[in-house]
């Protein structure tokens, strides 16, 4: 049967889950600025650095969230 949490154990996960959000979005943020200017020095026309980067930066931060989350949960076992 599973216990319930206390409010501040519940407090504290959401503070970390948030936490992940911002980390999440600054991972996709430098990588599409790094693809943004690499197109600016090497012109192209489809603009496949910027492409290339966000995309990589997206599942790069899906990988992160993902272990920081199995991380998380085998803390808490």
């Amino acid at each position: 049967m599973p216990q319930k949490k206390e409010p501040k154990e519940r407090l504290n996960s959401y503070a970390k889950f948030s936490g992940l959000i911002f980390q999440m979005a600054a991972i996709i943020a430098v990588g599409t600025f790094i693809g943004v200017k690499l197109d600016e020095q090497n012109p192209n026309t489809h603009n496949y650095f910027t492409l290339g980067f966000s995309l990589s930066s997206v599942i790069l931060s899906i990988i992160y969230v993902i272990r920081r989350i199995i991380a998380d949960s085998k803390e808490n076992e």
